[in-house]
C-alpha cells in the first residue's frame, strides 16, 4: 500500500485586527484603531505583522514601521533613520505648486526622504528638480522617491553640492529646514526625538539658525522672480520674515489653520 503523503501544515492566520489593536494601546499608540488597519494591510505573514507590531510598540514611527508614509496622495517610502514627512509640510508643497511654471528649475534643500520634491514633480509639467541633504540615509532615500521624475539628489550642507550652472536660474527654491529650537527637542515625542536625525530637528538657539543660513545665500541662487518657500513655527514667522527682509526678498507669510501650518516666501526682485 503506497505511504499517504505527509499532512500539510494548515496555512498560519493573521492575529485578528482587535488582538493588534489592544497591542498598540497598551503601548500608549493614541491612533491604535487606524494603526492596526494599516499594519494588517502591509504584513504579509504572521510573523512580518508580529515584528511590525513589536517595533511599533518600542516606539519606532509608523512609517518607519511601515516603510512609507502618504504625502499629498503619494506613497513616499520612509527608510529606518529617516526623517518623517509630516501632514503639514503639505502646504509648503502646495504653496511651491501654485508658484511653479511648467519646465521650472525646482531646487528642494535639506528633503529628507524626497517628499516635497517628489509632490512637486507630480504636479510641477516637466520640472528641472535638485535636492539635497546632508544626511547619507535621507539621500539614498530621496533617490528611491526622486527617481522617477529624473530628480537629482546630492548629498552636502545646503548649496554646497548644487551645481554651479543653477546660479541665478532656480525658480522655486524649498527648505524644509529643521527649526526646533535646540532647548526644545527634548520636549518633542519620543518617536521623533529617539529615531529621527538630529540634523532634521534641531535649528539651533532659536531654531532658525539653519533658515538664516539658507535666506542669506538665496539671492544668489534663485532667477529674478524667482520664490524661496520654507515651513517655520506661527512664533518665529516674524524673525523669519525680518531674515528674508534683510537677504533683499520681498517677504510675505502664507498659513493653513486646517493644517497648523506656517510658510515663508521670500521673491527675488523681477527684471523691469
Amino acid at each position: 500500500m503506497p505511504a499517504l503523503p505527509p499532512l500539510s501544515e494548515p496555512e498560519p492566520v493573521l492575529p485578528d485586527r482587535q488582538a493588534v489593536v489592544a497591542a498598540l494601546r497598551a503601548a500608549g499608540c493614541v491612533f491604535a484603531e487606524d494603526e492596526a488597519r494599516l499594519l494588517l494591510s502591509s504584513a504579509g505573514t504572521p510573523a512580518e505583522l508580529a515584528v511590525m507590531v513589536e517595533r511599533r510598540a518600542a516606539g519606532l514611527p509608523l512609517e518607519q514601521v511601515l516603510g512609507w508614509a502618504e504625502f499629498r496622495g503619494l506613497r513616499i517610502a520612509v527608510d529606518p533613520g529617516v526623517f518623517v514627512p509630516r501632514r503639514r509640510t503639505e502646504f509648503l508643497a502646495g504653496e511651491a505648486a501654485r508658484l511653479a511654471r511648467a519646465g521650472a528649475v525646482v531646487v528642494d534643500l535639506c528633503c529628507g526622504s524626497g517628499a516635497v520634491g517628489a509632490a512637486l514633480a507630480a504636479e510641477v509639467e516637466r520640472p528641472l528638480l535638485y535636492a539635497v541633504d546632508i544626511d547619507p540615509a535621507a539621500v539614498a532615500c530621496a533617490r528611491r522617491n526622486l527617481a522617477a521624475a529624473g530628480g537629482v539628489v546630492r548629498e552636502g550642507d545646503l548649496y554646497e553640492p548644487l551645481p554651479a550652472e543653477l546660479r541665478g536660474r532656480v525658480d522655486v527654491l524649498v527648505a524644509n529646514a529643521p527649526y526646533v529650537p535646540t532647548d526644545a527637542v527634548g520636549l518633542l515625542p519620543a518617536e521623533a526625538r529617539d529615531h529621527e536625525p538630529r540634523t532634521a530637528l534641531d535649528g539651533g538657539h532659536d531654531g532658525l539658525d539653519i533658515l538664516r543660513r539658507v535666506t542669506a545665500r538665496a539671492p544668489d541662487w534663485l532667477a529674478p522672480g524667482g520664490h524661496l518657500l520654507f515651513e517655520t513655527g506661527e512664533r518665529q514667522a516674524a524673525a523669519a520674515v525680518d531674515a528674508v527682509t534683510r537677504a533683499g526678498l520681498r517677504a510675505r507669510v502664507a498659513a493653513s489653520a486646517e493644517l497648523h501650518a506656517t510658510v515663508v516666501v521670500g521673491t527675488a526682485t523681477p527684471f523691469s
